[in-house]
């Protein structure tokens, strides 16, 4: 899939799941909403719904407030999607199934011009925003490789369970992990960022991604 987009860089965050769900990775269903799109097409998804404002050059979508979580039906989702559309430089609008709460997680991949291509894990919330507490590790990665990037992290404790809360789905998160490297090692991404990933006790979600091909991939 990556070949087909000649020419681009910058993809759009459904272009991204999409290359994720071809890896097997778990990402919200969804559709995607073109800003050329003259009518609200049928939403055969499952309420409640988030709209996500989709753009290659918006950075934060919170900064331009480009998102309206807990859409509960049509009316409600066609006001966010009619408000979302008016937002400058937005391509479209993302409209996705709201996945549960879970422990958020960071996974990121980018090329380093010293070490080549490396992955980056940590959590979310405070753990990076002000503890910075991340790790990283060089791709390709095995099992073995993830789950010790994952113990590199001082606030892994809490995937293990914390206060009566069950432990996460160390399997789903490793699997990510791994595709990850294995999409840095491949040499077509020059950059990933998972941000954030939701564990629970079964399972894992990707709730929002971002990522940049390499210049010899846009020219496939």
């Amino acid at each position: 899939m990556i070949g087909k987009m000649e020419g681009r860089k910058a993809l759009l965050e459904h272009e991204v799941k999409g290359l994720l769900r071809e890896a097997d990775l778990p990402v919200p269903r969804g559709t995607f909403i073109s800003k050329d799109a003259l009518l609200l097409p049928e939403i055969a998804l499952t309420y409640p719904l988030i709209a996500k404002v989709s753009s290659t050059e918006i950075v934060s979508k919170s900064d331009v407030r480009g998102i309206r979580p807990g859409l509960n039906n049509v009316d409600e989702l066609k006001g966010a999607v009619a408000e979302l559309m008016r937002i400058e430089k937005a391509a479209g609008v993302l409209v996705e199934e709201m996945a549960p709460p879970g422990i958020e997680v960071i996974i990121g991949g980018i090329r380093d011009n010293q070490f080549g291509p490396v992955v980056m894990f940590g959590l979310g919330g405070v753990f990076v925003e002000i503890f910075k507490d991340v790790a990283f590790a060089l791709a390709p990665m095995q099992k073995h490789d993830a789950l010790w990037l994952i113990g590199q992290v001082k606030g892994a404790r809490l995937l293990e369970g914390y206060r009566g809360n069950p432990p996460v789905d160390t399997d789903a998160l490793v699997g990510i992990i791994v595709a990850v490297s294995e999409l840095m090692a491949a040499h077509s991404v020059e950059e990933i960022d998972l941000n954030p990933v939701a564990l629970y006790p079964h399972g894992a979600m990707i709730l929002d991604a971002k990522m940049l091909l390499a210049e010899k991939s846009t020219k496939l």
